[in-house]
């Protein structure tokens, strides 16, 4: 887990705006979003299965035990949901193992199946929501769904903690819990690659997530967060993350949603209407932004607080490659490429876009997606938003330049879309990569040093 040295300013990544359908038409002119003109994105046509890239990916069954799973999925399963899953069988991924505790898909999905689930969730609901966000996880959404009546003394009893008495803030409970633009397009982003890249993983931390116990433990080396066992073990306190180290190599984590995501995942359950989040979704995106806001998080509101952001929406640069390192149980490295002033005005980049795009086209060819966080700017250079989307491949153009191809989780598009180089690169503040990648390139400096530079700063500003 570290970063690229340089004294930058940590951009908040939390979309202000929704980029619809309107916005993704064509590239043959420009849109404005928030009065900024920029060429829009074009929709990718085809949309890529998930395919087999790890050696334990098996097309066949090994026991009778995971027959009798297979075929009680099926009978369970809705049409769609049938035909994803044995689309997935045949391509290797029902039966991947490849997660912290060796449980496949298909054991997960049958534990989503056939065992209870946390109050007021669905098994079918849950297990169908699984099983199509894994044949296609370009459905996976940010879009929060709105509160219906029946719900509304309910949630606006849980915002204000049980204190029905304070008028004040059931006054701005009202407006809070009608949540417009998500902040979650870092939390959304990780959902992707991991249902992607590490779909044993997902459906494990579906299954625990909406079980009675709704938590997820995770085995990591701590040698992925800090050269030092003691500074691995300084984040994992920093970010409040509940965990038990055996010993100097390895701790067990513990991970869970806020507090009031049950009762948004329970709506979303009777309630979801399309384009909105599923219940995998808000467990999902919940936790992952626990685990980024130090246990700060609010699905009511999505809101946060913490320690190391003064914003409350979304995260910042270094909460972001902290969630991605110990969910995926690897070193993650961020690269800030772009340099920003105090006021948040763009005045220049660490490297030229040419390095950058070796980087990003190693990373791909290495068969790691790239989450990247972009900037958009006013015509002052100031930027006035930050959104967060993943890099899965690439496509070559007939005049020399490549298409980045991308999954936006704000969008309302289940599927990829393209973005020119000669747009995308100019644009990008960070991203996260591997370590081989950047090793010639840059010096590095661990993130938590420079997690914990950031917070000394914050604390002697408001000082």
């Amino acid at each position: 887990m570290n970063s690229k040295i340089s004294n930058y300013q940590h951009y908040n990544y939390s979309t202000s705006v929704c980029m619809q359908n309107s916005d993704i038409n064509t590239n043959k002119h420009g849109n404005t979003v928030s009065g900024v003109s920029f060429t829009s994105k074009t929709a990718y046509n085809s949309i890529p299965k998930t395919i087999p890239t790890a050696p334990n990916f098996r097309a066949e069954f090994v026991s009778k035990e995971e027959q009798k799973k297979y075929t009680t999925l099926l009978n369970m399963a809705d049409k769609t949901s049938r035909k994803n899953l044995e689309m997935l069988f045949k391509s290797g991924v029902l039966l991947n193992s490849d997660s912290n505790d060796s449980s496949s898909v298909l054991d997960n999905l049958y534990k989503i199946a056939t065992t209870e689930r946390a109050s007021g969730l669905s098994n079918l609901g849950l297990l169908n929501d699984t099983i199509n966000t894994l044949a296609n996880p370009f459905i996976i959404t940010q879009q929060f769904g709105d509160i219906p009546s029946e719900y509304r003394a309910q949630a606006l009893k849980a915002y204000c903690d049980g204190n029905e008495t304070n008028i004040v803030k059931q006054a701005q409970a009202e407006q809070e819990i009608d949540v417009l633009h998500s902040g979650t397009c870092v939390a959304s982003s990780i959902e992707f690659s991991m249902a992607k890249e590490m779909p044993a993983e997902f459906t494990r931390f579906v299954e625990g997530l909406s079980s009675p116990k709704v938590s997820v433990d995770k085995t990591i080396k701590l040698k992925n967060l800090a050269d030092n066992t003691l500074d691995a073990v300084w984040l994992l306190n920093a970010f409040e993350v509940p965990f038990v180290a055996n010993d100097f190599n390895e701790a067990k984590l513990t991970f869970k949603p806020d507090k009031n995501a049950l009762l948004r995942a329970q709506i979303q359950t009777t309630h979801k209407d399309p384009l909105e989040r599923s219940p995998v979704d808000v467990l999902m995106q919940s936790t992952l932004m626990q685990i980024g806001s130090q246990q700060s998080y609010n699905s009511l509101s999505d809101k946060r607080a913490g320690k190391f952001n003064q914003n409350d929406k979304g995260l910042i640069e270094f909460e972001k490659t902290f969630t991605e390192s110990v969910v995926e149980d690897k070193n993650k490295l961020s690269i800030t490429y772009q340099k920003v002033d105090e006021n948040a005005r763009l005045v220049g980049y660490e490297t030229d876009f040419n390095t950058m795009k070796k980087h990003i086209l190693q990373a791909l060819d290495m068969g790691e997606n790239v989450i990247v966080g972009y900037t958009q700017v006013d015509p002052n250079n100031v930027i006035i938003n930050g959104h967060e989307i993943t890099i899965i491949g690439t496509k070559q153009n007939k005049d020399g330049t490549i298409n980045f191809i991308c999954n936006d989780t704000d969008d309302n598009l289940s599927k990829p879309i393209e973005y020119n180089e000669k747009f995308l690169l100019p644009k990008i503040h960070h991203a996260a990569l591997p370590e081989v990648v950047l090793r010639d390139d840059i010096d590095m400096v661990e993130n938590w040093v420079e997690g914990l530079n950031s917070y000394k700063e914050m604390k002697r500003q408001a000082a």
